[in-house]
């Protein structure tokens, strides 16, 4: 018997008030199958949704929303809003003392001291170690994320601030356990880099908004998506665990039944 599968959203939502949001389905699986529409989101940080972003949210059927935000971006940015019937749980991916002095200086140092953080590559080695950072640092919180996913709660939606960094690297975690083809994962989490969709970064109080051009280049790789990035996650699966079935099974803790339950969840194989 075929299953009918679901139909592509005739439009994507632009919400005003949360930014980088998506259904995450569609994407291919390498063995033929396609990531479920409707059981799998991503955005940044729910605090700024609108009525109407909130309507729209709340007509999703969303069962839980996943916020990877610590207590400092959560004192910064807000708590999200309260979606009725969805549960909200909070899985911190960094830590509030963490580089807490970097991102000060950040919003509010001049150009020479943005100069002296962040020229000559210092910006993106930065992130490029965080990522590897998060991949070996919060195991048991991946883990936590795919066996609650797996047991009851899709549909998900799944931030952080700016829905591309600690968001992104979930989210690609979830599609590398369930079998996305690699290249269908890069490509999703390039879509962070669309200009409607790109964080908005605002300096601190008492420094211009406007950020001159060199500012801008200085702090570009700290709000981009770059598939290097990403690689760096996946080739620190390879270094320390050999395999991504070895990352899933001894990294994360994800058995054989647990991780067919997940699959059976967000993968839409077509038939029945």
């Amino acid at each position: 018997m075929t299953q009918q599968s679901p139909q592509v959203p005739a439009t994507e939502p632009e919400l005003s008030g949360v930014r980088n949001f998506r259904d995450v389905g569609g994407l291919p699986t390498v063995d033929g199958g396609r990531i479920r529409y409707g059981a799998l989101y991503r955005s940044g940080h729910l605090a700024r949704a609108t009525a109407d972003d909130s309507a729209f949210l709340s007509g999703l059927g969303l069962h839980t929303v996943f916020d990877f935000r610590n207590s400092a971006d959560i004192k910064l940015d807000g708590e999200d809003v309260e979606l009725a019937g969805v549960r909200n749980v909070n899985i911190p991916l960094s830590d509030p003392a963490e580089g807490a002095e970097f991102w000060h200086m950040v919003r509010n140092g001049d150009l020479a001291t943005l100069r002296s953080l962040l020229s000559d590559g210092a910006a993106a080695a930065r992130m490029t170690a965080s990522y590897r950072t998060i991949v070996t640092g919060r195991t048991a919180e991946h883990g936590r994320l795919l066996h609650a996913l797996a047991e009851d709660s899709v549909p998900a939606l799944l931030h952080c601030a700016a829905g591309k960094d600690r968001a992104g690297i979930s989210v690609a975690v979830v599609l590398l356990a369930v079998g996305a083809e690699r290249d269908a994962i890069e490509a999703d989490y390039l879509k962070s880099n669309d200009p409607h969709r790109r964080y908005t970064f605002h300096r601190g109080d008492g420094v211009a908004d406007e950020v001159p051009a060199e500012a801008a280049e200085l702090l570009g790789p700290l709000f981009d998506a770059r598939a290097g990035y990403l690689a760096a996650a996946f080739e620190t699966i390879e270094r320390n665990w050999g395999s991504a079935d070895r990352y899933l099974s001894e990294g994360l803790g994800l058995a054989p039944a647990t991780r067919e339950r997940l699959r059976a969840r967000l993968v839409d194989t077509g038939t029945a």
